[in-house]
């Protein structure tokens, strides 16, 4: 499936879920992650971030599409990290 991951977190955690983040998706702008992932790692990605995050202050948006093709993506501006090379 394909994940976008946007979040809001404070700040002595934001590092963490970004280097996290690094090694299964495609950084794409500040705070907002996307990227195709297997099931496995989407487990694992919603269990660290689990452990991680506080429940009562943070808040992280996890959004799914069955294929990239059904995601329409517009960019108003520079886009910051261009996902359209990406294998």
């Amino acid at each position: 499936m394909y994940y976008l991951i946007v979040y809001d977190l404070g700040v002595e955690r934001v590092n963490k879920i970004h280097r996290f983040l690094k090694r299964y998706m495609n950084w794409v702008q500040n705070s907002v992650f996307e990227g195709e992932v297997g099931d496995a790692d989407i487990i694992t990605i919603k269990k660290y971030i689990k452990e991680k995050i506080n429940p009562e202050t943070d808040s992280v948006l996890i959004f799914s599409f069955k294929d990239k093709k059904y995601l329409d993506k517009e960019v108003i501006g520079r886009e910051r990290n261009s996902t359209e090379n990406m294998i």
